[in-house]
């Protein structure tokens, strides 16, 4: 391992396509703050989601472990209790730990929020001992239960609804700029720590603030594109070509919106003279289609746009650069304990999948990543709601049925490495 090292920040830009970020060539403006960190930091090429979906990604990255291992899906959409988390091990080192987050699967109920002392989530309106307790243990069984499970899928299903409802003329970027004031705060009280956030803005639907909507989709209006990527896949809408230009315009607009909110922190941070000495890590669990392969949002496939995601890590003594290495996102998990000096509580710390170690990957024989992408179970129901509303008797027709169709594979498989 390495020395140990000092604080912790560690961003998940939510469904964020690396395409579409300017360190790796896109010629819109959309994270001059990204910019600025690539000049100080190493910039992956080539990091691989371990799934296209925000459960079993921030599980791997929290636990180290590929989702058939740690096992949180939709069918079963929470972390076992045996199974360790990166925040019970950094707290029990003595970090103080915080977690930011509006999104709905990382929460007490997912126990994704397992390990930090403070916490704003999804569920911010309900107390957490609540949350942590009660409500968890319900979740776990009903989960747990055949007879019960639909229920529970039911329940996931009135989540998205309710998202819908709620995010309509503002969106998770409403909760942005709160978020990064909290992490503000707690970065300046606590003494060591590691601060999670997860930033949701490009997140359907997406309703970006009127400055950058100018600025990346002038004249269109949010309410007027499909921001609902069931009902393409459904087969009951269809979305052009340039609809689905604007629906870019709009996503590009949100990602600006975060990455001027991350401005605010690192500035923050370089002010108080934190951010030499902190090891920041910002990335994507997974990315958006936008009609590629005649899909939209981010279910029922693990195309490039899904899983090869963007990952920049700026580490303290480490040259800033560009690599091409193939690297796996559960590797941040032993990346922070390796640079804090911190014993696993859950899944052994491994020096050859730190990205710090001059080792990393010699366990593997060539360069393989593994993806995984369990049935969505709530995905196919969703298609079926909305094929009935659009009076098709059956989503047999949607492209996303076409797809399973013609794209039916193992539930594991490796990706080869190849540039995009």
């Amino acid at each position: 391992m390495t020395e140990p090292g000092g604080n912790v920040l560690f961003v998940v830009l939510d469904t964020v396509r690396k395409d579409h970020l300017t360190p790796y060539g896109y010629e819109k403006p959309t994270t001059p703050t990204l910019d600025a960190l690539a000049e100080e930091a190493t910039v992956y090429e080539e990091a691989v989601s371990p799934a296209p979906w925000t459960l079993p990604v921030h599980a791997s990255m929290f636990t180290g472990r590929y989702p058939s291992e740690h096992g949180a899906s939709q069918e079963r959409p929470y972390l076992d209790e045996s199974v360790g988390t990166l925040a019970e091990a950094m707290r029990a080192a003595g970090y103080d730990t915080a977690c930011y987050s509006s999104n709905a699967w990382i929460t007490p109920y997912t126990r994704l929020t397992d390990g930090f002392d403070r916490q704003d989530n999804f569920f911010e309106v309900m107390p957490g001992e609540f949350l942590s307790g009660t409500l968890a243990d319900l979740w776990q069984r009903v989960n747990d239960s055949d007879r019960l499970r639909r229920v529970a899928n039911r329940l996931v299903e009135l989540g998205n609804e309710v998202h819908e409802h709620f995010a309509g003329g503002e969106g998770a970027d409403s909760k942005t700029p709160a978020a990064i004031d909290n992490a503000i705060e707690f970065t300046d009280e606590a003494d060591d720590w590691f601060t999670f956030v997860n930033l949701m803005d490009a997140h359907l639907p997406v309703y970006p603030p009127e400055e950058y909507r100018e600025e990346f989709a002038p004249g269109v209006d949010p309410e007027a594109v499909c921001q609902n990527s069931k009902e393409y896949n459904s087969g009951a809408r269809d979305i052009d070509e340039a609809e689905f230009e604007d629906i870019r315009g709009l996503y590009d607009a949100e990602i600006r919106h975060m990455d001027a909110e991350l401005r605010r922190l690192f500035d923050h941070l370089k002010a108080t003279d934190q951010w030499a000495e902190t090891l920041v890590v910002v990335c994507a669990d997974h990315g958006e289609l936008h009609g590629e392969h005649d899909l939209y949002g981010h279910e029922f496939g693990i195309y490039d746009p899904l899983v090869n995601v963007p990952l920049i890590v700026k580490a303290p003594g480490v040259e800033a650069g560009r690599s091409d290495q193939q690297v796996e996102m559960q590797d941040l998990y032993h990346t922070v304990l390796d640079f804090a000096g911190v014993e696993a509580v859950g899944t052994p710390v491994k020096e050859t999948r730190s990205l710090l170690s001059a080792d990393y990957r010699e366990f593997a024989d060539g360069e393989y990543a593994f993806i995984e992408y369990h049935r969505p179970v709530v995905e196919l129901k969703q298609l079926e709601t909305k094929a009935a509303a659009a009076n098709r008797s059956s989503p047999t027709c949607s492209p996303a049925t076409r797809r399973r169709r013609t794209r039916k594979r193992s539930r594991r498989w490796s990706r080869p490495t190849y540039s995009i």
